[in-house]
């Protein structure tokens, strides 16, 4: 036995130490090497047999470290290197596997852009792009610099140093978007997003990705970084149907991506993220917000200064509207119908030069939103139209509808109505003919043809009247009897031979505009009168071209037909300047300008329009509704009037004045048989007359009806009828005398 004290000296340890001790180191390699309890066991009985070694006492020895447990940092970073080996064989195996059901690198092309049809007026302004696109392609150098730099800011700011995939871009994308620090960025470099856009669906797919690096490699290798960019530039999405930033720019800021200023590339560019949710078209506010952050990353990134920045952040947010707006919009789709038509399908980029001129349609489009805005709500007028042609019949202003925002159907162009009394000028044009003149004189009193009794808008008869008092006041039953002198079917003649393309129908009552034509119809065949007879075919579109400047299309209307003689030109002159100077028309009177027109308006105010001219336009204007509601008494010779004055005014501006052709015209001696009051009284004498009104087979009575009778069928028209009182039931038509004509019946 040893004897415990207060001895220094060392003192050897128990046999059962010794084991306790063993037990623990044991225990620990057993749970760092996972050895078994029967090695365990084996390795105690070992050790029972060697000699003991003496060991320090509990206040002599040092203190052993804890025992760690788990792998070390050396095990840790052995298996992360073999995972990444055996990660690395797995993705270079997808990407083999992938790579190979895809079409061999040799036969990959960049698909064609969509075409785009540039649309320009007659200064070379651009009116608008058309085409699934909606906007040109433009080179990298002709971009606003502000729109590259704001796109890599926000979207990939290692474009230029990367090789297609950003492996540092996309960790540090990772790593920002868990922490919530700085602005939230994508993984996928522009070359992927490109290459996506390009060549792959939107589906999120291992199989897709793949695809998408392994093109975006290919592109890195086949393009410069520049083309890369400009491509995806101008391919990109941006919202509201704009593919590109040519046609982004336009829809938002109506500009070409040329003029972009900061604030506005920082919109583009934060579009990128969500185009249809964060377009200004939808949501201002959020675009705007979203630019502020695109704005935060190109300061970041040294593209612009703190002063700039509050410069464009002082800015008024954008305002964009649903929808392209602007009267040039309904041209522009006149045009791409029209192309269509000319050239076939569109398969390339097209420059299409119009005959538009831009001042004259802002100044068109003015006049008809003015006039809306004043008198539109109190007089239940909704929608108007204009068109104004010079003497050739090139469209120089085009305006289909209030607002194209709201609707884009063309009022101008595709709509047909009743033109009402503005059809009266080829009846009197087709009664010249046969001799009258405007000083011809009628008898303006009750008439009956067949069962139709047409009546003057005030209801009044005035007597024997000169032509031309009849034309100023639109007496509608002087209409009537000139068209039954002349007949139905040589007014309908004229009025083709004119520019009237519409069908019209063969009866008595055409003399009141009952037949349905479009407003750039009527416009166009009211040309001959201000340019000396000649046919004025309605166009728009001056040349066609490639983007490299070769023509395609070019239009030809050097060579006009003659439609009317210089006497019917200076005659009708006449009688119509009347109208504007004494008639119906007053309120359209230009000061210092020769002016002719005549004013129109169709059975119960539904609608009303002016037509009319001077030796440099022709323009024509509507009012009405779509749904056909009837206006508040509006005549043509108010509203439409009104407006006509208006935008011709406008557009006269600087102009020196020039006279109507025909006012030297000499015009012969009248004809023998021209009904003049010395004509009258020689027939109530003798009995004579009856010659005027040739006879005519008895036609069927048409319908009784609140509008005029129609007669379709071919033949001779329906006799002159009934000048006068209306007879008693069943007797027979009575003369008019000379005290007839006195009374003023």
């Amino acid at each position: 036995m040893v004897t415990r004290g207060k001895s220094r000296d060392r003192v050897e340890p128990t046999f059962e130490e010794d084991r306790e001790e063993e037990d623990f180191r044991l225990d620990a390699n057993d749970r760092l090497g996972g050895r078994s309890g029967q090695a365990k066991t084996g390795t105690k009985g070992a050790k029972s047999q060697t000699k003991t070694k003496a060991k320090p006492s509990a206040r002599g020895r040092k203190a052993k470290p804890a025992p760690r447990s788990g792998f070390g940092i050396g095990k840790l970073i052995y298996w992360c290197f073999v995972l990444s080996i055996w990660g690395g064989i797995a993705v270079g195996g997808l990407i083999f596997y992938y790579g190979m059901q895809m079409p061999s690198a040799s036969s990959w092309s960049i698909p064609e852009r969509p075409p785009n049809m540039k649309i320009v007026s007659v200064e070379g302004t651009v009116i608008a792009n058309r085409g699934a696109t909606g906007g040109e392609a433009l080179p990298l150098e002709e971009m606003s610099p502000y729109i590259p730099q704001a796109v890599m800011a926000i979207e990939d700011r290692r474009f230029y140093s990367h090789f297609g995939v950003d492996p540092l871009g996309l960790a540090r994308a990772v790593v920002n978007n868990l922490t919530g620090s700085g602005s939230l960025q994508g993984g996928s470099t522009l070359t992927q997003q490109l290459a996506k856009n390009l060549f792959l669906s939107p589906e999120r797919t291992i199989e897709r990705k793949v695809q998408e690096v392994l093109l975006s490699f290919w592109l890195e290798q086949k393009f410069t970084k520049d083309q890369i960019l400009a491509m995806y530039l101008n391919r990109v999405y941006f919202g509201s149907n704009a593919y590109g930033v040519e046609a982004a720019a336009r829809r938002y800021f109506n500009k070409s991506a040329r003029d972009v200023n900061l604030g506005e590339a920082a919109l583009l560019a934060g579009l990128l993220k969500a185009p249809s949710r964060l377009s200004p078209a939808r949501d201002p506010e959020a675009a705007e917000a979203r630019a502020q952050v695109v704005l935060g990353a190109m300061r970041e990134e040294g593209y612009v200064t703190e002063d700039e920045i509050k410069t464009a952040m002082s800015q008024s947010p954008t305002q964009a509207k649903r929808y392209w707006s602007g009267a040039g919009q309904y041209v522009a789709d006149m045009v791409k119908d029209e192309v269509t038509g000319l050239i076939g399908t569109v398969t390339e980029d097209l420059v299409v030069e119009t005959t538009i001129d831009l001042t004259l349609e802002k100044k068109a489009e003015a006049a008809l939103t003015e006039s809306l805005a004043a008198e539109g709500g109190k007089l239940n007028a909704s929608q108007a139209a204009l068109v104004s042609i010079d003497g050739t019949g090139a469209i120089r202003a085009l305006v289909g509808g209030r607002d194209y925002a709201e609707s884009q159907f063309n009022r101008a162009v595709k709509a047909k109505r009743q033109p009402g009394s503005a059809f009266k000028p080829f009846v009197y044009a087709a009664a010249m003919e046969i001799g009258l003149r405007p000083d011809s004189i009628r008898n303006d009193a009750p008439i009956r043809i067949g069962a139709w009794t047409p009546e003057n808008y005030d209801q009044k008869f005035r007597g024997p009247v000169t032509l031309t008092q009849a034309m100023e006041d639109s007496l509608n039953t002087i209409a009537a009897q000139l068209v039954m002198e002349v007949g139905p079917d040589q007014v309908i003649k004229l009025a083709h031979r004119m520019g009237i393309d519409s069908d019209l129908q063969n009866n008595a009552s055409i003399a009141l505009g009952t037949s349905e034509v479009s407003l750039l119809e009527l416009t166009a065949a009211y040309a001959p009168f201000m340019n000396g007879g000649y046919k004025a075919t309605p166009h728009v579109i001056r040349r066609i071209l490639k983007t490299d400047g070769t023509v395609i299309y070019e239009n030809n209307y050097l060579e006009p037909p003659r439609v009317l003689s210089d006497g019917v030109v200076s005659s009708m002159n006449k009688m119509m300047m009347g109208v504007i100077n004494n008639g119906t028309g007053r309120k359209a009177r230009l000061k210092g300008w020769e002016a002719a027109g005549k004013s129109g308006t169709t059975q119960s105010f539904r609608d009303a329009l002016f037509i009319g001219y001077t030796s440099n336009l022709t323009t024509g204007v509507w009012f009405g509704n779509d749904d056909g509601q009837s206006m508040k008494k509006v005549t043509g010779g108010g509203l439409p009037a009104v407006a006509w004055h208006d935008f011709m005014t406008a557009a006269h501006q600087g102009l020196s004045p020039a006279p109507l052709p025909g006012g030297d015209y000499y015009e012969p001696a009248p004809q023998q048989d021209d009904m003049t009051i010395g004509t009258i009284i020689s027939d109530v004498f003798t009995g004579g007359g009856e010659e005027r009104y040739p006879a005519q087979p008895e036609a069927q009575s048409p319908p009784q009806g609140s509008l005029p009778p129609m007669n379709d069928a071919p033949g001779p028209p329906v006799p002159p009828g009934d000048v006068g009182p209306t007879p008693p039931q069943g007797g027979a038509p009575r003369r008019t005398t000379l005290l007839d004509l006195i009374l003023g019946q």
